[in-house]
């Protein structure tokens, strides 16, 4: 864009955040930098609407910006101001008290970002590690489920995760069952380790019993070590009269389900591992997965070893005021990482 069309989009997109509505060419030439007529600020619009970055609503209507006219402005031509000596004052008091665990702070983080900005606040908590005292899955749609983790601790923490395809609700709770049967004292780094134990021992006897029959050509593996492995009975194997092998055959068929099993749960686990941590909405009736003509303002914070492990943020509309929003956020970040790195 040359100068013109770059005044021309940073004024209309300005307009429209102040006002949330369609700015039109004869507002513009008011008080434009250099003197143009209606007709030329009328001809930039349309060039920038048809490089995508402005839409217009009616016809003979005026322009707003559309997403990527929305995401350039952010991005190259946003100003940002200073962070007001009140909004500062605010979110200053929400960490007064030195008496306050973590979660407490968070969640009165979250009430004092929704306040100042009159937005939804979004914070992401650092993911707990300690014994695990509960397990629960929760099927939320075919592509989205819950794990509620109850730890030793008293903490309770919600993760969302994509469940493996073909998982029901009913096995999801025959793997928190599993889980629950064995997760005293184990962290979920420890479950993971005991499953692997499980999983590595009955492959070995598998393939133990397995040999013989292999071995005499009673049977052969398809796929072996792949996650289709199966062991397939041969003509012959079916008229088998040696009670042994049979048995062998029965033994076999069991251990194969229950190996099945503990690949999900292991499965279950490592997506549990790597699920989204805990998200707070204070404010809005904003959904996380529904954000279509809202926005995202947000800001990492990281530990004392300068890890990043959360975030807070405002969800709003897309009309956000974000040379306000943008120094409240990156502030309240900057707060929550120096607490979390002063107490550990």
């Amino acid at each position: 864009m040359n100068d013109r069309s770059r005044e021309v989009f940073r004024r209309v997109v300005e307009g429209y955040l102040e006002s949330g509505t369609p700015v039109g060419s004869r507002s513009l030439t008011r008080d434009f930098s250099e003197q143009v007529s209606a007709a030329t600020i009328r001809n930039v619009m349309q060039d920038l609407e048809f490089l995508g970055l402005l839409d217009s609503p009616h016809v003979s209507a005026g322009r707003v910006p559309t997403q990527l006219g929305l995401r350039m402005f952010v991005d190259g031509l946003l100003e940002v101001g200073d962070l007001d000596g009140e909004d500062r004052q605010k979110i200053d008091r929400t960490f007064g008290a030195n008496d306050q665990d973590v979660a407490t702070v968070l969640d009165k983080v979250g009430e004092a970002l929704s306040g100042v900005t009159q937005g939804a606040s979004l914070v992401l908590t650092p993911k707990h590690e300690a014994p695990i005292k509960h397990i629960e899955f929760v099927s939320l749609s075919r592509e989205r489920a819950l794990v509620v983790l109850v730890f030793a601790d008293g903490h309770v923490e919600n993760r969302i995760f994509t469940p493996p395809p073909g998982q029901t609700p009913s096995s999801m709770r025959e793997a928190a069952n599993f889980l629950n049967a064995i997760a005293e004292g184990h962290t979920l780094s420890d479950l993971g380790r005991v499953i692997a134990r499980e999983i590595a021992a009955r492959r070995q006897e598998i393939d133990s019993l397995a040999a013989d029959l292999v071995e005499n050509g009673f049977a052969l593996w398809e796929n072996k070590g792949e996650g289709t492995e199966r062991l397939i009975v041969r003509g012959r194997g079916n008229l088998l009269t040696d009670h042994e092998n049979e048995s062998d055959l029965q033994r076999i068929r069991t251990l194969f389900d229950d190996l099945e099993r503990k690949r999900d749960i292991a499965q279950f686990l490592d997506l549990t591992e790597e699920g989204d941590g805990v998200r707070i909405f204070i404010g809005s009736e904003n959904k996380l997965f529904s954000l279509s003509g809202s926005s995202l303002v947000v800001s990492p914070y990281m530990n004392a070893d300068r890890k990043i492990i959360g975030a807070v943020g405002v969800i709003g509309p897309t009309r956000l005021n974000y040379g306000r929003i943008v120094p409240i956020v990156n502030y309240t970040a900057q707060l929550v990482g120096k607490m979390i790195a002063d107490r550990s």
